[in-house]
């Protein structure tokens, strides 16, 4: 599974919005990030941006009535408190190797028409109302609400910035014919990976999504939630290199 349009590996900060604080993570290649922004003005400007990056083969005849949607869309998520989100997109053509290199050194990318995976990634922090501030003790708080329903499997996990619980749900949904491209009645069956990250300075929760209908490349979208996780920093990397290592999720 590689990357089905042009990105690059690039490090986020969730904007600080008010009390709430800033959080570092690196997203991997092949993520979109759509233009949340506290502006009307900054909105748009980020939402051109986007569906050029987005729909990099396409002209002014796409890019000029997209823009408008994302920037509304983004408003939207800006509004339930999701402070970044962002579309990821890889081809599941299957290939010798994922990648393939041109004389120039150029990467070649497939056709969408070849197949792409899709997945959809958003963090939100959310302050929470604890007496105790120790992350230890709100992620195992976290762990026993989420393990308490049986559909949950609820796991605790040892991240580079401190304790975390993860939680994965599988989800299977009845679409009826008019929505089908077939004609016919069938199932769509979904996955979503939330990881809740305590902050070590504060009542607050970090809670990362990562949501996604391609079931056939599970193991591949995971592992891009693993590599995102190892990423996720409390203090400014570029300040704190010794004790904060942002890693790429390709090494």
């Amino acid at each position: 599974m590689s990357p089905a349009a042009d990105s690059a590996n690039t490090l986020h900060v969730s904007p600080a919005d008010g009390d709430l604080p800033p959080l570092w993570f690196l997203a991997p290649e092949g993520f979109f990030a759509l233009p949340l922004a506290a502006t009307a003005e900054e909105r748009s400007e980020r939402a051109l941006s986007f569906v050029r990056e987005l729909y990099s083969r396409g002209d002014e005849s796409i890019w000029e009535p997209a823009a408008p949607y994302y920037e509304a869309v983004a408003e939207l998520m800006g509004d339930t408190g999701v402070s970044y989100a962002a579309m990821g997109l890889f081809s599941t053509a299957e290939e010798e190797a994922e990648e393939k290199e041109t004389a120039d050194g150029e990467v070649l990318r497939h056709e969408p028409s070849d197949g792409v995976a899709q997945c959809a990634l958003s963090i939100a922090i959310a302050p929470t109302d604890q007496a105790d501030p120790d992350p230890d003790v709100i992620a195992q708080g976290v762990l026993a609400t989420l393990s308490s329903d049986p559909y949950n499997d609820a796991v605790w996990l040892d991240l580079p910035c401190g304790p975390a619980v993860s939680c994965i749900t599988v989800r299977e949904y009845s679409l009826g014919p008019e929505v089908t491209a077939s004609g016919e009645e069938t199932t769509l069956v979904t996955g979503q990976i939330q990881v809740h990250v305590p902050f070590p300075t504060g009542p607050f929760t970090a809670v990362f999504t990562l949501y996604t209908a391609s079931m056939d490349q599970w193991s591949e979208i995971y592992g891009l939630m693993t590599a995102v996780l190892q990423t996720v920093s409390f203090v400014d990397p570029m300040e704190e290199p010794s004790a904060y290592t942002i890693a790429s999720p390709n090494s």
